[in-house]
């Protein structure tokens, strides 16, 4: 899948990885539609970026949302055969912490934006791009998604995001395997510590600071590295039922 060639919903898509990945698909041609609540940075987006992005406000974990986003992006597209899954939340609370037990809506809630939402998107997308035509590798779409590191080493007070991004790896392989048959990839890529809006409130010394616990590079990672590998995907039909850590290295402490 050229970039050129691409017509893209990506969510998450006003900021952070999904943003990056938004520049980078644009830049080169392709079409994309922001899906993201983030109405004012999305409109933002558009204005900047031009005739070739678009902006619909969409909450992944409402059905009639994502089916107005995939109707949308088809017909302004003529198709669809991207999807970018970067829409996401993350939370830092104790089983058993000092104001009481986890709360069960908190935990619901990430696994909701994170799981829910990512699948939510990855099944209307899929629905869709199984009527393309295929391409001269027998492609008729890839769906990328985005999955953390703490999938795999979480630490004290991640256990509803750890749960909700291991969801997104598990998920990986199995929905890969069936929709092989429609000549559609699924792709995961597992972030370590990147540089976007989640840290905007720390100080840069604590920015600095989580950054050499990286091997190397010894700092956070840039989205725009984030979107490379996106491209690396999209371009590469050998890429298929995998998860990609991206992570310069890190493996993650208990705390």
């Amino acid at each position: 899948m050229e970039l050129k060639d691409c017509r893209v919903i990506i969510t998450g898509g006003a900021s952070g990885l999904g943003e990056a990945t938004v520049r980078k698909i644009a830049g080169c041609g392709g079409k994309v539609l922001i899906a993201d609540l983030a109405e004012d940075r999305g409109s933002h987006l558009v204005k900047e970026l031009g005739g070739n992005v678009h902006f619909l406000k969409t909450d992944v974990t409402k059905e009639e949302d994502v089916q107005r986003a995939v109707a949308f992006a088809s017909e302004q597209f003529g198709s669809l055969n991207t999807a970018v899954n970067c829409a996401g939340i993350g939370i830092a609370a104790k089983l058993l912490g000092r104001k009481g037990v986890h709360t069960l809506d908190m935990f619901q809630k990430v696994i909701m934006i994170n799981l829910v939402g990512t699948f939510n998107v990855i099944r209307l997308a899929a629905e869709q791009m199984a009527k393309n035509g295929p391409n001269d590798q027998g492609e008729r779409g890839v769906i990328i998604n985005t999955a953390s590191v703490a999938a795999f080493e979480g630490q004290i007070g991640q256990a509803a995001y750890s749960a909700s991004k291991g969801g997104v790896v598990a998920m990986t392989l199995p929905i890969a395997r069936e929709l092989a048959g429609y000549g559609i990839r699924v792709m995961t890529i597992a972030p370590g510590l990147f540089n976007t809006p989640m840290f905007d409130s720390l100080p840069d010394e604590a920015r600095d600071s989580l950054g050499k616990m990286v091997p190397f590079p010894s700092r956070l990672g840039y989205p725009e590295e984030y979107a490379r590998l996106a491209e690396s995907i999209l371009v590469n039909p050998m890429l298929n039922g995998e998860t990609i850590r991206l992570d310069g290295g890190i493996r993650m402490q208990p705390k």
